[in-house]
């Protein structure tokens, strides 16, 4: 078999999913009810967030919230201060690519 299979589930007792880790990206599924998200943190590398569900609420470097719908994907540089957060009902459904891997930056 040549290719690689992977799997992404639901489930709600992990929120953050690494789906794939390795040399070339990261891909993280993630998934928060109201009021969860990510601790405040420096992006380890160029990010690309799609939302499938929800409502994402997020705050790069100094500026405000912004909120972002189902459909959106955003592309956020390699260390911009990132804020990530649920702040509506509906459950919020991510998934991050990290492209190059982290690793390669360090």
């Amino acid at each position: 078999m040549i290719e690689a299979v992977f799997s992404i589930t639901h489930e709600d007792e992990n929120p953050v999913k690494r789906v794939i880790q390795d040399e070339n990206l990261h891909y993280i599924h993630m998934i928060f009810k109201k009021d969860e998200g990510l601790p405040q943190h420096l992006s380890n590398s160029n990010i690309y967030m799609t939302v499938f569900k929800g409502i994402l609420s997020i705050q790069l470097n100094d500026q405000d919230f912004h909120e972002y719908l189902e459909g959106s994907v955003l592309n956020i540089p390699f260390q911009t201060k990132m804020n990530v957060k649920n702040r509506h009902y509906d459950t919020l459904e991510l998934m991050v690519i990290k492209a190059p891997s982290p690793k390669v930056l360090k």
